[in-house]
């Protein structure tokens, strides 16, 4: 299969990798953690007791968050974790990790995936034909017959050239991809 040099054979930089991966894994946070401040609890508008006189330390509310039953002092806001990545940055990153599997002979390069019913030992065959424990199976186009002759089978995954992300490259201890995958990801990325 030809390959081309600008997205199969680019130089490999730890640190866009590292930022990108990094910048997708912080977009998948939920991030709706919330806890009450001492605004936010219920109750505490009245001073509980006057000012002075009485001899114990003065307090304006029952909501401080020295009182039991106060607010937390420095309480957690749902936030957004996600971080900005620029298109250039992303697919920059994306040839240098595909670049990167080429070079470490992690990258397996076949015409198509030789599935031809729904079975998972077709699927066990066809990884034992190319030593493959786990990793990921890119194709062009998914069809139910390779996703389910793979389900059953751990650490295996399926995915196309549009599902493809940095994490599952990453994560990957080796990847096939077809020639039509290839001609994908040499035009998405090129």
């Amino acid at each position: 299969i030809e390959v081309s040099d600008e997205v199969f054979n680019r130089e490999y930089s730890e640190s866009l990798v590292h930022q990108v991966v990094t910048a997708y894994l912080a977009g998948g946070r939920a991030g709706t953690k919330a806890q009450k401040n001492r605004s936010a609890v219920r109750g505490g508008g009245k001073k509980p007791f006057k000012q002075k006189g009485t001899g114990r330390a003065r307090a304006g509310t029952i909501r401080s968050p020295i009182w039991v039953g106060g607010g937390k002092t420095f309480a957690a806001a749902p936030r957004d974790h996600s971080q900005k990545v620029n298109k250039k940055m992303y697919r920059a990153a994306m040839k240098a990790i595909i670049s990167e599997l080429t070079r470490s002979e992690r990258m397996i390069f076949v015409s198509n995936v030789t599935i031809k019913e729904a079975k998972t030992k077709e699927a066990v065959k066809f990884l034992a034909k190319h030593k493959m424990q786990k990793g990921t199976i890119v194709v062009d186009e998914i069809t139910s017959e390779v996703v389910l002759a793979t389900n059953n089978i751990p650490n295996i995954y399926v995915t196309d050239v549009k599902s493809l992300d940095p994490v599952s490259l990453v994560s990957s201890e080796n990847v096939i991809m077809t020639a039509a995958a290839v001609e994908k990801v040499q035009e998405w990325l090129a």
